[in-house]
């Protein structure tokens, strides 16, 4: 009996040590893609802020914008297995970039440990305030009626709003020319001098020319209602079965970081996203948040992967 006790207490304290030595023990920066200002980094700047608390270290929010979002995942791939640096990024790093680029610097199977889920955001599908058709059945009707016309614009080619209104076309039975736009500030503006008849964005990118009377969101692309516009059905909802698509964002760290790093982690961004602060203000800024385990964010990954293919091979885009 003597000698069980020993040796539990000699695996305990192996663990013990194991654990200590896998802690955060040094300052921690978290990548962002983009600019400054924009959803992903306040965002990430809302969890910083928490997470220093937990983890006992600072943290600070790095911004390597440009291409997407890939910058700063090479940054990521190259960085010490060792918890100091992070990356928040949204589904187009690890899920579309792989699927429109021939070519990549990364390969987040291979170079990115999954650490945990953030937040859920939803797009709008939106006509002028002019346009006839007051729901997605009659824009479909419309659509079809006015083949020349069926089009639909997106803040870029190749990015989640292009590939939504590819699988609304599709799902609608009718073939939507995209036209791409430079952001979301233009396409807006295009929309409201009804230069293109259909536009898919973000909901936070839309909510207040809806509110004003400017455009017209005729269905969200969520699963459920979103929680900003809950009057507003989704795309299924509206008779489009099978056409449903959520951006999400996700923390990432580099391949090898050790597992009880990656717990240390996610304990601290599970508990900075379940802070009622954080909650308000992310759903203010239309994040739903989500937070959850490392297996649940590279479950969403092949799950998405696996629903977005078809309609990026449908599209015939090309990111290369």
């Amino acid at each position: 009996m003597t000698s069980l006790f020993k040796l539990a207490a000699g695996v305990a304290l192996a663990a013990a040590t194991a654990l200590a030595h896998a802690q955060v023990d040094k300052p921690v920066k978290i990548l962002v893609g983009f600019a400054a200002g924009g959803s992903a980094d306040v965002a990430a700047r809302l969890l910083a802020e928490r997470m220093a608390a937990e983890l006992k270290q600072p943290v600070i929010v790095e911004n390597r914008a440009g291409a997407g979002g890939r910058i700063a995942a090479e940054a990521l791939k190259n960085a010490p297995a060792d918890g100091s640096t992070l990356m928040l990024a949204p589904v187009v790093v690890p899920v579309l970039a792989p699927l429109v680029f021939s070519k990549l610097n990364y390969n987040p199977g291979t170079d990115f440990t999954p650490v945990a889920p953030v937040a859920n955001f939803q797009f709008g599908l939106s006509v002028p305030a002019a346009h006839p058709a007051k729901d997605l059945k009659g824009l479909v009707t419309w659509a079809k009626a006015n083949p020349a016309q069926a089009n639909f614009g997106s803040p870029a080619p190749g990015s989640l709003p292009h590939f939504i209104g590819v699988m609304m076309g599709q799902a609608a039975g009718v073939d939507m020319v995209h036209v791409p736009f430079n952001g979301g500030a233009p396409l807006m503006n295009a929309l409201v001098g009804n230069q293109v008849n259909v536009g898919v964005d973000t909901l936070v990118d839309q909510i207040e020319m809806h509110r004003n009377g400017k455009i017209r969101i005729l269905a969200t692309s969520g699963a459920e209602r979103s929680p900003l516009l809950p009057d507003v059905p989704t795309m299924g909802q509206s008779g489009l079965k099978g056409a449903e698509g959520q951006g999400w964002f996700g923390v990432f760290a580099p391949a090898k970081t050790p597992s009880a790093t990656v717990t240390q982690i996610n304990a601290a961004l599970n508990k900075a996203l379940a802070t009622p602060e954080v909650r308000e203000r992310m759903l203010k800024m239309g994040l739903e948040p989500t937070g959850g385990s490392p297996a649940a964010l590279a479950a969403r990954i092949v799950r998405d992967t696996e629903h977005w293919a078809p309609v990026v091979k449908a599209s015939g885009f090309k990111g290369d």
